[in-house]
């Protein structure tokens, strides 16, 4: 194969060095390259000298060696980002396991977090994780950045992994049965256990059991001890539901609050720096917007960013109308202002804010008019429900397209609601309680299914409530204060579709209505710092096992 020196020098120190030498001062010369096929060889050529090459899946794992042993890193570096693009919960384990014979720490790392948040389902899919080694599957389960709502899916993987070997691996089966949060499991679920062939085998689990047992029985979410021991310390939140602002009898809460839903537990963020109710709330980019709203009988256009890293605020463009009473959504790293009431009138309008330009422009306008209105997003599109429409209340519903930038009526719900939540959850439009001509708070719970466009009815809540706000947080929905009618609440209740049943949780610090939610991802170091468990057991991912070069 004919290369030029200067170019292949151009793209590789392995090259500079090989081709410096004084043995190459001769106009031609013939050099071996030891461990690299012909194949290869012709790829790392062709980007000398056209700076690309064709990346595919059956030629990137030898591609990504050759590119290292010959030190071409532009070409190391395109395959890497290829593996980056490729990775999904069937092929994440054996990116990360394949990176550990490379110095890639930063980039490793990131793949491990990916496979820390995608356990669930990579349990369900995933063909490589019986692959592991022991000391590769200790290092993923012990940690507390785990992203599983139940732990029995984490039982359910070191079977799994035990199986596929059992005559190697079901010796170590109390090392790993000991990484997992056994008191968090269900009573019964745990008893499932203790009567599994493989624990049975090893005496060492009984007394871990037992004691498993004791906790799962006295186990309380409020409290500290649940933190000392290993068998019943939470796992940290993947997902941190923000609560901000709201009033009480006029007084304008000020704190940002954040949940833990594992712990069941709330922590103040940001004391002193917002003053508005009846705003919205979106997460975007590391910032958390609040937009509009009401202080002091203003209606307002203004807008605020909160940087969640350094914990400072921002202010940014306002938009082009006074919005109280407005609907936030997120959707395509834009954010839309729906509707609202300025005082005077209730808005079809709807503005669209991006980051990039720090503007707002207006879109389509919706086809009623709406104050108090719920919005959430759904397979790429806006569906908005409900509101005032300055004269009354109403049940009409619609969803709007970006890519079109079109609005469609739906189906209208069977109750007439303003000031209800509305969230997607399993595939459903969700609308929750809200109030009828402000003559009362409504208990009653709605889902719309897009593919039938047809509501129907759902458990009711527990008590009536409007002008609160939820999320989906760990598969559950959560809705977080608002008025039940005669007073301001801090109650915090919680829906699952599984149980079909509403739950209570840990109340909010302060009563507030008028508040707007939003829900925090991929913040690891934050959910430390917010709801410390102890000494943490996340490892250093470069000590995992894996030769380097």
């Amino acid at each position: 194969m004919h290369a030029h020196k200067v170019i292949l020098c151009g793209c590789s120190s392995y090259f500079r060095v090989l081709l410096t030498k004084p043995l190459a001062t001769t106009k031609k010369q013939k050099i071996f390259i030891p461990g690299v096929s012909l194949e290869m060889m012709r790829l790392i050529i062709d980007y000398a000298y056209t700076n690309s090459t064709l990346v595919t899946e059956d030629n990137v794992e030898e591609l990504l060696a050759a590119a290292d042993q010959l030190f071409v890193t532009g070409l190391f570096q395109s395959c890497w980002f290829f593996l980056e693009d490729q990775l999904c919960p069937g092929n994440c384990i054996g990116i990360w396991r394949l990176m550990s014979f490379y110095y890639m720490p930063e980039d490793r790392k990131k793949v491990f977090h990916y496979i820390l948040h995608s356990f669930k389902e990579i349990v369900s899919v995933s063909e490589e994780l019986v692959d592991l080694s022991m000391q590769q599957l200790t290092t993923i389960i012990e940690s507390d950045h785990l992203n599983v709502s139940e732990e029995s899916t984490v039982f359910e993987a070191i079977l799994s992994w035990i199986n596929h070997q059992p005559d190697q691996r079901s010796g170590h089966i109390f090392e790993l049965l000991s990484k997992v949060r056994l008191g968090l499991m269900n009573f019964h679920y745990l008893q499932n256990v203790m009567e599994n062939d493989v624990v049975k085998k090893s005496s060492k689990c009984f007394p871990m059991l037992d004691e498993a047992l004791k906790v799962s029985l006295d186990y309380t979410r409020h409290s500290t001890s649940i933190y000392k021991s290993p068998l019943s310390r939470p796992r940290l939140p993947s997902t941190i539901l923000l609560v901000t602002g709201g009033e009480e009898d006029g007084v304008h809460a000020t704190e940002l609050e954040a949940y833990d839903a594992r712990a069941d537990c709330w922590t103040t963020i940001s004391d002193g720096q917002i003053r508005r109710a009846y705003h919205g709330a979106a997460f975007l980019n590391n910032f958390v917007y609040l937009i509009g709203g009401i202080y002091n009988h203003v209606y307002l256009n203004n807008v605020k960013k909160f940087d969640i890293v350094t914990r400072t605020w921002h202010q940014v463009a306002p938009m082009n109308y006074c919005r109280g009473y407005v609907c936030v959504v997120e959707q395509n790293e834009c954010i839309y202002a729906i509707g609202g009431y300025n005082g005077v009138t209730c808005f079809n309008s709807v503005e669209c804010y991006r980051p990039e330009t720090d503007r707002w422009t207006m879109v389509a306008q919706m086809n009623s008019r709406r104050g108090g209105a719920g919005a959430t997003t759904l397979n790429g599109k806006v569906y908005v429900c409900g509101g005032n429409n300055g004269n009354r209340d109403v049940s009409t519903a619609e969803c709007y397209d970006p890519d079109i930038n079109q609005w469609t009526k739906i189906s209208s719900m069977k109750i007439s609601r303003s000031g209800l939540g509305v969230a997607a959850y399993r595939n459903r439009i969700y609308a929750v309680g809200g109030t009828t001509n402000m003559e009362h708070s409504l208990l009653t719970v709605e889902a719309y299914n897009p593919e039938t466009n047809k509501w129907s009815c759902t458990p009711s809540m527990r008590r009536p409530c409007s002008y609160f706000d939820i999320e989906v947080v760990d598969d559950q929905l959560f809705l977080v204060g608002g008025y039940n009618g005669s007073s301001t609440v801090s109650d915090v209740n919680c829906y699952d579709d599984e149980a079909g049943m509403w739950y209570d949780f840990s109340l909010i610090k302060k009563p507030r209505s008028g508040l707007s939610c939003c829900v925090l991802q991929g913040l690891n170091s934050m959910a430390e710092d917010l709801f410390p468990r102890g000494a943490l057991m996340l490892p250093n991912v470069e000590d995992t096992p894996g030769a380097s070069i």
